[in-house]
């Protein structure tokens, strides 16, 4: 396969392009390295695939020196022009798209960033599939969609018409024109759910690395609703192998669109959560308590049983050995 990986200096995004490079396929990654997070952890992600942080330029091919079968191109999705270039020139047989502008409580700041890459950039690559076809495009969506859904585990025949926050909002945007792309123009897609993912490498917006921060410098690691929260986390390396198994596979229907739950079906309540990483690092977190914030849900709770019947996808990363394996890395990476 020759696979565009958008999102590619991203948590996700970095851990795929891993997987397929070592798998040897031949992979294009792209990204605009924007500064939502530390821009350092993006840079670090991607000098671990072969791309150095001195060679990159907007616009350029930068050639892996650890992969032969890997190049990288800063660019933004935005980049009508340069992206149909890229399209029309490397002649993509897959492409995975996980860029977009992630975190739910940011989208109350900043909500243009969300139109501008989620449903903009999302818009240009779906036009870049219509006129220079690709067998398979696999998209990220958000467990995000359900809302505050009553119905427990979430399936994907439930209703996503009520999102919680913008990020909600756009990711159901996302499988809206999807839909309607593979219904005009026979585009295959197909929608990842993904459920709170978690691992090596993970964002610093997300609670595994906040709670973790918090303990390590002694500092107070605020618990939303009271800590009445349940989340299901999802360890990467099970995600990556959930989307090497979907990706060879599109959808054989009469729309050629699909939409999967990728989660752990396993949720923790978040006190517990907190628990394990006392025991992982062996210290004491000071905990407050603060109300439940705008945008956010009580519990998610992925039904996996489509992905199994179709794809065997069984996710098997505990929860304690997960938080181990991240411990491990976050200890290395910034010398706690």
């Amino acid at each position: 396969m020759k696979i565009l990986v958008t999102g590619a200096a991203g948590f996700i995004g970095y851990h795929v392009v891993e997987g397929f490079l070592n798998q040897g396929d031949s992979v294009i990654g792209i990204d605009n390295i924007n500064g939502y997070y530390d821009t350092g952890l993006k840079y670090a992600r991607l000098r671990n695939t072969g791309i150095e942080e001195n060679d990159i330029k907007q616009g350029e091919y930068v050639q892996s020196n650890r992969y032969e079968t890997y190049r990288f191109i800063r660019m933004d999705m935005n980049d009508r022009e340069r992206l149909n270039a890229l399209f029309e020139t490397e002649n993509f047989s897959h492409v995975v798209h996980l860029a977009a502008q992630a975190g739910v409580r940011y989208s109350l700041q900043n909500p243009f960033a969300y139109i501008n890459a989620n449903i903009s950039g999302f818009m240009n690559l779906l036009e870049a599939c219509r006129h220079f076809p690709v067998k398979h495009l696999l998209y990220a969506s958000s467990s995000s969609v359900y809302g505050d859904n009553a119905h427990s585990p979430f399936k994907e025949s439930d209703t996503t018409d009520k999102p919680v926050s913008l990020y909600a909002a756009t990711k159901k945007a996302n499988e809206l024109m999807a839909y309607s792309y593979a219904k005009l123009y026979r585009i295959s897609a197909t929608g990842i759910r993904f459920f709170t993912v978690y691992g090596p490498w993970g964002r610093p917006d997300m609670a595994p690395f906040v709670f973790m921060s918090a303990i390590l410098k002694g500092e107070p690691i605020q618990l939303f609703n009271q800590g009445n929260m349940e989340r299901d986390f999802t360890y990467i390396n099970d995600i990556v192998k959930g989307l090497m198994k979907v990706i060879p596979s599109p959808p054989l229907l009469e729309t050629p669109h699909t939409l999967y739950n990728m989660g752990c079906s396993s949720p923790v309540k978040l006190t517990s959560f907190l628990k394990i990483i006392e025991n992982v690092t062996g210290r004491k977190a000071i905990v407050k308590m603060a109300a439940m914030q705008p945008g956010d849900v009580t519990s998610t709770y992925a039904d996996v049983s489509r992905l199994k019947r179709d794809f065997n996808y069984r996710p098997s990363t505990s929860i304690q050995t997960g938080i181990s394996d991240y411990y491990q890395w976050f200890t290395e990476f910034y010398r706690q």
